[in-house]
C-alpha cells in the first residue's frame, strides 16, 4: 500500500514537471519568436535595403539560412552522443543569439562614421550565416528534446497551442517593431539597432526558459527505446541510416516534391517585400502590418485545416490548396492594373490575408505526412534529409530569383512571379504519386 501511495505520489510530481515544461516551452517559442522576426524576414530586408543592398544581396539573407539547414543531420548526430539536452542547446543556441551584439556595436559605429553602409551589408550577410548554422546545429536536438517531453495523446493540442502561442507574438512584435523603427528620431538604421539589441535579451532570456525543462539524455533515451540493443553496431553505420529513406519510391516522391515546392516558393517570395518596399513605395509600417494579418489569418485557419487533414488526409490538402498557392504570384501582376492602384490598400490586406490562411494549410499538412509515410525506424534520418533537401532547394530558388530581380530590374521582379507560378503548380505533380499512411 505505502508502494503504491509513493509511486502515485511519484507520478503526480512527473506530471507536474512535465506540465512546467512545456509551458517553459511555449513562453520559450514566444521569446524565440521576438528574437527571429527581428533579425530575420522583413525588419531585416528594410535595414539592408536602407544601407542601400542590392536585390541580389536581400536574396542571400533569405538563401543562407535554407543552406544552413544542411548540417541539420550533423546536428542530430553530435547532439545524441552528448549527456544533456539542454547543456547541447545552450552550447548552440546561445552563440547564435549572441553574436548579433556585432552588429550592434557595428550600427554605433556607423553613427560616427556615415561610410560603413557597405561593410554592415557584409557583416550582415555574415552573421545571418553564422547564427543560422549554429542554430542548425541545434535544432533536430530541440526537437528530440519536445517530443520526448510532449505526452502522445496532447502533441497535437499542445503544438498548435505553441504555435498560436507564437503566432500572436510574432502579430504584436512586427507592427510595434516596425513603428519604432520608422519614427526613431536617429533614423531607421539607428532605430533597428534599438529593437535589434531588445531581441537579443529576448532570445538569451528564451533560453533561461529551458532551465525549468526536464532535461533528457540522450544516451540513456536511445537506450530504453532501442528494439535491438544487441545490434548497436549496425546503428552506428551513418551511412546505412542515410541511404535507407531512398530505397522506398514513396519517399523518394515526396522528397522530389520538396525540392521543387521549395525551388519553386522561393524563386519569389523573398521578393514580395521587396517589391512593395521599393517599387509599390509601401511603408515598412504597413508592410509589417500586412505580415501580422497574415500571421493572424494562417493562426486562426490552423484548426480549421487541421480537421481537414484529419478527414480527408494531408496529401488531398495539399494539392488542392498547393494549386491556390501557386497562382498567387501572378496576382502581383495585377498591382500594376490602374483600377487596382486605386485600391491597392484593400487589394494587399485581402492577398494577405488570403496568403495566411492558405500557408497554413501547407504548414500544417507539410508535417503531418512527413510523419505519415516515414518509417518509424527511419523518423529522425528522414526529417533531417527533408531539411537538407528543402535548405538546399530553397537556397537555389531564391539564389535563382535574386540573380534574375538584380540584372533584369523591375521586368525582371515580373518575370521571377511568372516562372514561379508555372514551377510551382510543376512541383504538385510529384504529390499524386505519393501515397499517405493512416
Amino acid at each position: 500500500m505505502i508502494i503504491e501511495t509513493y509511486a502515485e505520489e511519484e507520478e503526480r510530481e512527473l506530471k507536474v514537471s512535465v506540465r512546467t515544461s512545456l509551458r517553459a516551452s511555449s513562453i520559450d517559442g514566444s521569446l524565440s519568436t521576438v528574437f527571429s522576426n527581428i533579425t530575420g524576414g522583413v525588419l531585416l530586408s528594410s535595414f539592408l535595403i536602407d544601407l542601400g543592398a542590392s536585390p541580389f544581396e536581400i536574396g542571400m539573407v533569405a538563401s543562407l539560412p535554407m543552406l544552413a539547414n544542411l548540417l541539420q543531420p550533423l546536428g542530430a548526430l553530435l547532439s545524441n552522443r552528448s549527456h544533456s539536452r539542454h547543456d547541447y542547446g545552450i552550447w548552440t543556441f546561445l552563440p547564435a543569439r549572441l553574436i548579433w551584439l556585432v552588429l550592434l556595436v557595428g550600427i554605433i559605429l556607423k553613427g560616427v562614421n556615415t561610410d560603413l553602409s557597405r561593410e554592415l551589408v557584409y557583416l550582415t550577410l555574415t552573421l545571418v550565416i553564422t547564427s543560422n548554422i549554429l542554430a542548425a546545429m541545434g535544432s533536430a536536438s530541440w526537437m528530440s528534446w519536445l517530443a520526448a517531453l510532449v505526452p502522445v495523446k496532447l502533441r497535437g493540442r499542445y503544438y498548435s497551442v505553441r504555435s498560436i502561442v507564437s503566432n500572436v507574438t510574432g502579430l504584436l512584435c512586427l507592427p510595434i517593431a516596425s513603428f519604432i523603427i520608422t519614427n526613431w528620431q536617429g533614423g531607421s538604421i539607428t532605430g533597428y539597432g534599438l529593437v535589434l539589441s531588445v531581441s537579443i535579451l529576448a532570445g538569451v532570456a528564451s533560453l533561461t526558459c529551458q532551465h525549468l525543462m526536464i532535461d533528457v539524455n540522450p544516451q540513456k533515451y536511445q537506450t530504453k527505446y532501442q528494439a535491438e540493443p544487441e545490434k548497436e553496431q549496425h546503428q552506428i553505420n551513418l551511412f546505412d541510416h542515410l541511404i535507407a529513406p531512398f530505397r522506398d519510391h514513396n519517399l523518394i516522391f515526396f522528397l522530389v516534391y520538396v525540392a521543387l515546392w521549395g525551388f519553386a516558393v522561393n524563386l519569389s517570395t523573398p521578393f514580395f517585400n521587396l517589391y512593395m518596399l521599393e517599387n509599390l513605395g509601401v511603408d515598412i509600417t504597413w508592410v509589417t502590418l500586412f505580415s501580422s494579418l497574415s500571421s493572424g489569418a494562417n493562426m486562426l485557419m490552423l484548426l480549421v485545416w487541421g480537421r481537414l487533414s484529419d478527414r480527408f488526409g494531408n496529401r488531398p490538402l495539399l494539392i488542392f490548396v498547393g494549386i491556390a498557392i501557386a497562382i498567387t504570384p501572378l496576382f502581383w501582376l495585377l498591382t500594376g492594373i490602374s483600377q487596382v492602384q486605386e485600391q491597392l490598400w484593400l487589394y494587399l490586406i485581402i492577398f494577405h490575408l488570403f496568403l495566411g490562411g492558405t500557408w497554413a494549410a501547407i504548414d500544417l499538412g507539410s508535417n503531418n505526412i512527413q510523419i505519415g509515410i516515414a518509417p518509424v525506424e527511419h523518423h529522425a534520418t528522414f526529417f533531417a534529409i527533408v531539411s537538407a533537401i528543402a535548405g538546399v532547394s530553397s537556397a537555389l530558388g531564391t539564389t535563382v530569383g535574386a540573380t534574375l530581380a538584380q540584372y533584369a530590374h523591375y521586368e525582371g521582379i515580373f518575370g521571377v512571379f511568372f516562372l514561379s507560378a508555372i514551377f510551382r503548380l510543376v512541383a504538385i505533380i510529384p504529390l499524386i504519386f505519393v501515397h499517405e499512411n493512416y
